[in-house]
């Protein structure tokens, strides 16, 4: 069985090695989620759950990667929040 709290917790810790990236909450609840935005932008922000398949999906339903690839997912973000490379 697929740990996804861990999973969450390492995207996390994945998504602060992006310098514009801030991690605004984390919910351990049902379903758990991490929160994550551009530090430059009041606006631009992402929730991230983890699927129990383990694919890391935004609020809208786009597939980010998976725990496979935990630095991948994080990087895919911070394109999608317009965050400068790590």
């Amino acid at each position: 069985m697929l740990d996804t709290l861990s999973c969450l917790e390492q995207f996390a810790t994945a998504t602060r090695r992006h310098a514009d990236l801030s991690v605004q909450r984390m919910s351990f609840g049902d379903p758990a989620y991490v929160c994550v935005r551009n530090r430059f932008s009041a606006t631009l922000s992402e929730t991230v759950t983890c699927s129990s398949d383990g694919g890391f999906i935004t609020s809208w339903g786009y597939r980010l990667g998976d725990t496979g690839n935990v630095e991948g997912a994080a990087a895919r973000l911070a394109f999608l929040l317009a965050a400068m490379p790590a």
